[in-house]
């Protein structure tokens, strides 16, 4: 099962998703994808990423192989994250084959109703699902 997660900015919700993914589901492949070399440096603090690359075109090229691709909402919203995410990011996450779970967040111009600031049982929900689906396909197989 190969998981990706991209984030941007200063990379802090991927290195937790990164760390909490290796938790859940330890056997999983996980790649982390920074909008940019802060986030990207971010993410690789947390020594649990198998794989690490920065910029538009790693986004675009990791979502062609991903199973399930993690972020914050805002990695499928042209423009989202002060700029950051471009179209053809966004384009790339929308269009991906694979499954998306996306973390809720207000910010950068967008509302999500029914998000509480700063909850931590958003990111428990989000690593249940996640272990749900790689224990399910890993029964699959």
């Amino acid at each position: 099962m190969n998981i990706l997660v991209i984030d941007g900015q200063g990379g802090r919700l991927g290195r937790k998703l990164v760390e909490s993914i290796r938790k859940s589901c330890p056997n999983a492949v996980i790649s982390a994808v920074g909008t940019n070399s802060i986030a990207t440096q971010n993410m690789m603090a947390s020594n649990c990423a198998d794989h690490l690359a920065t910029g538009e075109n790693a986004v675009i090229v990791a979502c062609r192989t991903a199973d399930i691709i993690v972020g914050p909402v805002g990695i499928a919203i042209a423009d989202a994250m002060m700029g950051e995410i471009s179209p053809a990011m966004a384009n790339a996450v929308a269009s991906s084959l694979a499954y998306r779970v996306l973390i809720p967040m207000n910010l950068c111009s967008t509302y999500v109703a029914g998000v509480m600031k700063g909850s931590a049982a958003i990111l428990e929900d989000a690593m249940e699902h996640i272990r749900g689906l790689t224990e399910k396909e890993h029964s699959e197989r």
